[in-house]
């Protein structure tokens, strides 16, 4: 005789930002019967940044006055206030998700990678390495540092992503090309500098410092801490920003590194080319779950559920919903209550009233994306 598999109503997949703010929702509301599932430990791609790193969104304690935390997932919490820091580390960040699953007893299971998703009937069929977990409902929160993107040009296999870089003190050589003017081409950058190094950043975009940017929405260029950066490296003299440039191919020949451009010239270097072409999405490892739209966008419903597998949520940086971005942790930490009070309404509970109004009265509620739009009128 075999025992019979335990269903779960909900098993949230990644236990970073995301993860874990559902987590605390799911146990607010007082759903019982749900574990989170990570392949490493809490936090593991925070802890895989460069150590370098820092937060570009500022941490600051100003909810006694109304004003979350950018970088908390759950109200009346502060990293900033927990770690003493305004620009935190990766690894800062990951004590503070620790600290918060601990406190409200989020369970979690790590070193639980989720190989595949299936829907049979109604339930789900998770495939992990140690076997096969059924569920109700899915809510996936992988992130998307873990799935660097590696087709930007050919030849890519020949650079070094900067998501594989452990510090760039390690790095020997003298100048540096990194491909990708971005935010994480430009930390690089000003780190490179900082170390003494010339750097050299191609990007097809335009140049920050010379050009005048219309956009204000920090999902869409620079973000006010970068660009200090920015402004500093600059007048060190060692950085050169190429802009409006694209590499095509990178070739190797023993140790010269041959980088093609789109103007048709050819450069040749004996460091590894840097790149900071950013990430596939976490989205990637379950593509065939969803309708893509044209700009490359999985296609989901009000609820932030797949249009295609329903049962199937979304939350964290992989959510879009036409112009509106939510790729930053106060963004998409919005839409927590939103995700769980739909599915707590579809396993027959009655959802607590006050805990939503509480995630409404911290500004965690928003179910009308049409009041996004950033403006500045200075």
């Amino acid at each position: 005789m075999t025992q019979a598999r335990h269903t779960y109503d909900v098993v949230i997949v990644g236990a970073g930002a995301a993860g874990i703010g559902m987590g605390v929702i799911f146990s607010q509301l007082g759903v019982s019967n749900f574990v989170v599932l990570e392949r490493g430990t809490i936090g593991a791609s925070f802890q895989k940044w460069p150590q370098e790193m820092r937060f570009i969104t500022p941490s600051f304690p100003g909810q006694g006055f109304g004003a979350l935390d950018l970088n908390a997932i759950v109200p009346d919490t502060s990293p900033g206030y927990t770690l003493a820091k305004e620009h935190m580390s990766g690894c800062e960040y990951a004590e503070y998700l620790e600290a918060i699953a601990r406190h409200f007893a989020v369970p979690v299971a790590e070193h639980m990678d989720v190989q595949a998703i299936h829907k049979k009937d109604e339930l789900f069929q998770i495939q992990t390495g140690a076997g096969v977990i059924d569920s109700r409902f899915v809510v996936w929160a992988a992130g998307e540092f873990q799935y660097p993107r590696e087709d930007a040009f050919a030849g890519e296999q020949y650079c070094l992503h900067n998501s594989q870089v452990q510090t760039w003190a390690e790095l020997e050589g003298e100048a540096f090309l990194i491909i990708g003017g971005n935010e994480s081409g430009m930390d690089a950058a000003d780190h490179l500098v900082q170390l003494g190094k010339q750097v050299t950043v191609v990007t097809s975009g335009k140049h920050h410092l010379e050009e005048d940017d219309d956009e204000v929405d920090p999902s869409l260029t620079l973000s006010p801490f970068t660009y200090q950066r920015l402004e500093e490296a600059s007048a060190s003299g060692r950085l050169t920003i190429k802009p409006h440039l694209r590499v095509t191919r990178v070739e190797k020949t023993g140790d010269i590194y041959r980088i093609h451009l789109s103007d048709g010239e050819t450069w040749t270097q004996l460091t590894q080319p840097i790149c900071a072409t950013g990430f596939r999405g976490g989205l990637s490892a379950i593509s065939d779950h969803f309708d893509w739209e044209q700009a490359g966008e999985a296609a989901l419903n009000q609820h932030d559920e797949s249009t295609k597998t329903p049962g199937l949520f979304v939350v964290g940086p992989s959510v879009k919903h036409g112009n509106v971005i939510l790729c930053f942790i106060y963004k998409f930490r919005q839409r927590f209550a939103v995700v769980a009070e739909e599915i707590g309404k579809r396993l027959g509970m009655s959802v607590p009233e006050s805990v939503i109004a509480y995630y409404q009265r911290n500004n965690m509620y928003l179910d009308d994306l049409s009041c996004c739009e950033v403006k500045c009128e200075c």
